[in-house]
């Protein structure tokens, strides 16, 4: 079927008995790989198999992609020899010059136009055409190596810029007076002015990261301010000092603060849900990772000491609990249990959030920073991390357990507490997210990395398995595969099946492009399978060009199917928009490019390994009253020979180092306290 005649059909006639309209016109975005240049316009081949015509015309512009930066990569050379023909006038010259210049064979791309159907003729006229590259096969947010690092310092400052004006130092001061959690699209001030610590602990993550990718001490010294202002306005300690639960928010009045420890949120009010204490761990885990701060590690083990006190399904603890594994999603703050009435529909439930966020929220940076025992590290710490590892294989087990489906390519996402799916909760019902889906199946390979590592090879197979079932399985239901990106939610049993049936619209939220840029990346990274190499291209090429706020520096929450950001009642940080997922997507995507993308048939020639980048940096700073004597370097959960560390360097001065196998660096007491630089090289990618 011709493509116009294709998305005719699936996107404007669907309650429409005609075969065709008399008259329509409709704005479309459409992602394909050009295979056919006429004079005036080519023809393109969607991820569907449909060709569509694509007519350009004196009003089309040619964009190539751009960053948030503000630099101009448009660096197509300009063309010889464009043929003329009698009759041709001076505006029909100037179209076939920039068809001549910017459209060549092979080229992915994204057009923007208008699709015209009048009496049964059909043309699609291009507004817009946007290249990813100069050359064909290439894209910018590939082989460009700075292009993620420059997003990241992009954001980093604006957050910074928008929260504290000039200054450039910062202490936990500074975020008692001015962190505020909403911010307008423009970064300033909105009505509520409320201080939220689950995102205030993501924001921390988001500085934390930018620091270990760039090296900026404002970064560095934002986070730690940031936690100390968490530490100190949001901690509720126990009786006994044991464990850490964390208040919701805090409010400003005119005399003093109110802090509030239940949820404000809408379907969590009045309760202690389970996901607001682990993204508590977020910001702190990751500048753990940069400090080895003892004091941040004692928090961090007195919260998931609560975790496994409060919210964990076991019988010995609670006897009227069933004792069927996993974390109950919410508790009651005035009895600390999960049983009681008063939490009405979150009672004894479980839930993706409770289960699964573990993972990608602390788990993996926390055995990262604990994996190979620190030097020096005493047995409370490694009875730490023997937690922290029985807590990744009991999540992970559940997690490929209990939430496939027989005969349906979602997962379930909500429980009770016997495991039964609940598809009558709220708003959920049973619908999936589709993003909930790619990100089991990113930190499920994340997870097949470090069994691989440890040399769990079954584990790591099993985790793989539903991994890649996940991966496939979101190709068809849940990507959209005319456009790029991925949808939000959908029915997981639709009226149709084999058919995606949306909730409440075809938009795409930010976050969940996060979780289908780095699913696809890190599938190839562990695969080899070009298949997902070319998803992960299509999902990166749509967070590229319609996700990012190129005016403000940040990122539009929500767009929809064709692109157009929604502006109403979002602005550039609130209660579901933080300084984290887009931090995450930078951080991550460096390292696992950098890591695992080459050219050809999967080993990189000379020439390619320059262009790739193959190498990288992480930056550390270990507290002197850390007194740690080594510090772990692994980027991420990563096979075993994936890396190398090629260089090390402690405040600019090259030092000595025999090649660890564990990634552990031996520190000396006069290195405390000093930038460490860790310089890293792709063994794949230069194994040849």
């Amino acid at each position: 079927m011709h493509a116009a005649s294709a998305l005719t059909t699936n996107l404007f006639l669907l309650a429409c008995e005609r075969e065709t309209m008399k008259s329509l016109n409709q704005k479309m975005t459409v992602l394909g790989t050009v295979v056919d240049v006429q004079d005036l316009g080519f023809t393109l081949r969607l991820r569907t198999g449909d060709d569509l015509t694509v007519c350009v015309g004196a009003g089309t512009s040619f964009m190539v992609l751009s960053n948030l930066d503000g630099l101009i990569y448009d660096r197509f050379p300009d063309p010889e020899n464009v043929p003329v023909l009698a009759g041709d006038d001076d505006i029909t010259k100037g179209i076939k010059y920039k068809v001549k210049k910017y459209i060549c064979s092979g080229h992915r791309m994204y057009v923007q136009g208008t699709f015209f159907q009048t009496e049964g003729n059909e043309r699609f006229e291009a507004l817009a055409v946007r290249p990813f590259h100069y050359q064909p096969d290439k894209f910018l947010f590939e082989h460009h190596t700075h292009w993620w690092l420059s997003q990241m310092a992009t954001m980093a400052d604006q957050w910074l810029q928008s929260l504290f004006g000039d200054s450039r130092t910062y202490d936990k001061s500074d975020f008692s007076r001015l962190y505020r959690t909403n911010l307008n699209i423009y970064g300033g001030k909105t009505d509520d002015d409320i201080q939220d610590m689950a995102t205030l602990s993501r924001l921390i993550y988001g500085l934390s990261s930018a620091y270990l990718l760039l090296g900026d001490r404002r970064y560095l010294d934002a986070a730690a301010a940031g936690v100390d202002f968490q530490r100190t306005a949001f901690r509720s300690l126990s009786h006994d000092g044991r464990t850490i639960i964390w208040s919701h928010a805090r409010r400003k009045l005119v005399n003093g603060n109110l802090t509030y420890i239940p949820s404000l949120a809408e379907y969590d009010a009045g309760t202690i849900p389970l996901y607001e204490q682990i993204y508590a761990l977020a910001g702190m885990t990751q500048y753990f990772r940069i400090t080895g701060d003892p004091e941040v590690l004692d928090d961090i083990m007195r919260t998931v000491r609560a975790f496994n006190t409060f919210f964990l399904d076991d019988s010995a603890l609670v006897p009227e609990y069933p004792g069927k594994k996993g974390y109950f999603s919410h508790i009651d703050p005035a009895t600390m249990r999960a049983d009681s009435p008063a939490l009405a529909h979150n009672r004894l439930r479980k839930n993706w959030n409770s289960i699964g966020d573990h993972i990608p929220a602390y788990l993996v940076n926390l055995i990262l920073a604990l994996d190979p025992l620190p030097q020096g590290a005493g047995k409370d710490i490694e009875r730490f991390l023997k937690k922290c590892e029985d807590m990744l294989d009991l999540t992970t087990d559940l997690i490929i357990e209990k939430f496939p489906e027989v005969g349906c390519p979602y997962v379930n996402e909500r429980f009770f507490a016997d495991w039964t799916p609940d598809h009558g909760w709220q708003w959920q019902q049973n619908r999936a997210i589709v993003g909930h889906n790619l990100k089991i199946a990113w930190n499920l390979t994340r997870v097949a990395n470090y069994y691989g590592y440890k040399g769990q090879d079954q584990k790591a197979r099993r985790a793989m398995q539903l991994a890649e079932q996940l991966g496939k399985a979101m190709i068809d239901a849940g990507l959209d595969k005319v456009r790029g990106g991925c949808f939000d939610a959908v029915e997981r049993k639709p009226r149709n099946p084999g058919e995606i049936q949306f909730v409440w619209g075809n938009h795409k939220d930010f976050w969940q492009q996060e979780q289908n840029v780095l699913a696809y990346l890190i599938l190839h990274g562990y695969t080899g399978n070009n298949l997902y190499r070319d998803l992960f291209r299509d999902a990166a090429a749509w967070w590229n060009t319609f996700q990012l706020d190129r005016d403000n520096r940040g990122v539009f929450f929500r767009v929809s199917d064709n692109g157009d950001p929604f502006i109403s009642g979002r602005g550039m940080a609130g209660f579901d928009i933080a300084g984290y997922h887009s931090f995450e997507l930078n951080f991550l995507a460096h390292i696992y490019l950098r890591t695992y993308v080459y050219s050809g048939a999967g080993v990189a020639t000379k020439d390619d390994r320059s262009e790739a980048g193959a190498d990288f940096c992480l930056y550390f700073w270990p507290a002197e009253r850390s007194q740690i004597q080594s510090l772990n370097v692994l980027p991420d959960f990563m096979s075993p020979g994936v890396l190398d560390i090629t260089s090390i360097k402690v405040n600019g001065k090259e030092r000595k180092f025999m090649a660890q196998e564990d990634f552990q660096i031996p520190l000396q007491p006069d290195e405390l306290g000093k930038e460490i630089v860790v310089s890293f090289r792709s063994a794949r990618l230069h194994k040849q």
